[in-house]
């Protein structure tokens, strides 16, 4: 366990902390307004890990947290909601968001709950992690910062957080980038066993359901080896150096990441309950509703999870102005293996 000025201090998010890297950023808010609809610009191009750092990070209380979170770009600009996954944390979109940041959005990319700065603000509340709970994180974090809507861009757990999103508050968001599609989590689907091979790729999920997976999380070495191996698992070709790790792994030093974790996987496999406040959104997620604000689905080809790759297998579930992309040679990491073609898809969706 550590506290929030050790946590920070191992992060390297002090006053002092400099976004050297983000020194083509200067003038920002001064960026030529955004082309209007059916017209989107061209993002630049950039090579994976041009970017390596944030600005100092802001901390808000928001619901239930006191949430972390990088902001880019100019305060008065559309608003895109960058949300991360597991194993990861806000550096997946470390090249991404100055691209955007540079054609003139205001691009907020939070830790969600249990990952990095972002904390409970009282030590009695339960350590969720269940779908409903990280949705409601993001509109609370949303009212705190006044944003009425946004154009919400995610992966993983932050895809299945997008979904939700757009699927019961549609009113507060534009428009949607999705990694691997329609990701909510209908609890009594997965009650039923999927092909071998599937069941294979899910390995870690079986692991956090026995109290061995919960000790592995909670030990710093085990954690490091575990979160490590999926990465090069579901990323096959992303040649990864260290400090591309490390600078992740940082953000799994919060106290409550293990907990969060853990909580998310057992809920998913009706192995452990959520809470009855939650409830009432579980159940119309359950009927499996449709989204149908204009969205974005990228496949990457070479996730053990993506299959078949073509948006076939979920493309019923947008209702409105679709598009679905597969990117060729690109892991589960998407917007951190490929950030120009993530980027484009949020700039793109945007002018549907």
């Amino acid at each position: 366990m550590i506290d929030r000025r050790s946590f920070n201090k191992a992060l390297g998010l002090g006053a002092g902390a400099a976004a050297a890297s983000l020194t083509g950023l200067q003038g920002v808010a001064d960026a030529a307004p955004l082309p209007g609809p059916g017209k989107a610009p061209v993002v630049p191009t950039v090579a994976p890990g041009t970017y390596t750092t944030f600005p100092p990070l802001k901390q808000i209380e928001a619901g239930l947290l006191n949430v972390g979170y990088a902001e880019l770009g100019p305060a008065r600009g559309p608003v895109v909601l960058c949300l991360h996954g597991w194993p990861y944390d806000i550096h997946s979109f470390v090249d991404v968001a100055p691209l955007l940041a540079g054609l003139g959005y205001r691009v907020i990319v939070p830790y969600l709950r249990g990952h990095g700065t972002t904390g409970f603000l009282s030590p009695r509340t339960f350590r969720n992690g269940q779908q409903s709970a990280i949705a409601l994180d993001i509109i609370a974090l949303m009212d705190a910062l006044r944003i009425d809507k946004a154009v919400v861009a995610g992966f993983d757990w932050g895809s299945r957080t997008g979904d939700i999103l757009a699927a019961l508050w549609p009113e507060r968001v534009k428009a949607l980038v999705s990694v691997s599609g329609y990701l909510i989590t209908n609890r009594a689907t997965q009650l039923e066993p999927i092909a071998p091979a599937g069941e294979h790729t899910w390995w870690y999920q079986y692991y956090f359901a026995t109290d061995r997976g919960e000790k592995a999380m909670q030990t710093k070495n085990l954690r490091h080896d575990l979160t490590r191996l999926v990465w090069q698992l579901v990323s096959p070709t992303w040649n990864f150096d260290d400090a591309t790790f490390e600078r992740t792994e940082a953000a799994f030093e919060n106290p409550d990441y293990a907990a969060v974790v853990i909580h998310n996987y057992r809920w998913r496999l009706s192995v452990a309950g959520g809470e009855r406040r939650y409830d009432r959104y579980e159940d119309r997620l359950a009927q499996k509703p449709t989204i149908g604000v204009p969205t974005i689905t990228l496949d990457p080809a070479l996730d053990p999870f993506t299959a078949p790759g073509d948006g076939s297998t979920y493309r019923a579930m947008f209702t409105g102005a679709y598009e679905h992309r597969t990117l060729a040679g690109i892991g589960h990491n998407l917007p951190q293996e490929a950030p120009t073609a993530f980027a484009q898809a949020v700039v793109d969706v945007d002018h549907f």
